[in-house]
């Protein structure tokens, strides 16, 4: 039966084609979303911008973070947003790994790559994938997510594209740096100075 014989007799059969969906726009990738602690509220706002292999990262992760969270995120006074710019490959693969997380889980595993970070990251003799997927199984990632982020070429070109907006958009050039609304702050910053540039910022 022709293609047109076989549409009359499903027509006088009283049946139709099932009409065919109009082409949908892809859907935004959920790793590339904001990934911020803090009320959406919070009277300041600042952007972190770090890269996971950067020293002066994690020295304010393990040394300021935690009180800045405490004292000025969860008071409800400061809201952060985390922006990535790393500044190697490795730091780029860590970043993907990051973001392969569901986003509350986010934070705590940024944190745990920046205490941990001499081994990972430094150690010459450590196997540095390997000791990547411990921090990542704790954190709750199964070793099919974790192997397809380290070679996931689209998430770790948007990553990249992410840091050359920083540099466009805040004239980014080392790590970690912070905006405190216009206001642009590069280095590790003692807890005491951040407090008072937020409470400077309107």
């Amino acid at each position: 039966m022709t293609h047109r014989r076989a549409l009359l007799a499903l027509a006088a059969a009283g049946l139709t084609l099932p009409r065919l969906a109009a082409a949908q726009p892809a859907a935004p990738d959920p790793r590339l979303t904001e990934r911020s602690v803090g009320k959406a509220d919070a009277p300041v706002t600042v952007i972190e911008y770090f890269s996971l292999t950067c020293g002066h990262c994690a020295a304010f992760h393990r040394e300021t973070w935690p009180q800045v969270k405490r004292e000025l995120v969860d008071t409800g006074r400061v809201r952060v947003i985390f922006r990535d710019f790393p500044l190697d490959q490795l730091a780029l693969a860590a970043a993907g790994l990051a973001r392969s997380l569901p986003p509350e889980r986010y934070e705590p595993f940024i944190s745990a790559l920046f205490a941990t970070q001499d081994r990972w990251a430094f150690s010459r003799t450590a196997d540095r994938k390997e000791e990547l997927w411990k921090l990542a199984a704790v954190a709750g990632m199964d070793r099919e997510t974790f192997e397809q982020a380290l070679v996931d070429a689209q998430l770790q070109r948007a990553i990249l594209e992410q840091r050359v907006k920083g540099q466009q958009e805040h004239n980014v050039n080392s790590t970690p740096t912070f905006v405190f609304g216009s206001r642009v702050v590069p280095g590790n910053i003692a807890f005491d100075r951040f407090a008072a540039i937020v409470a400077e910022t309107r």
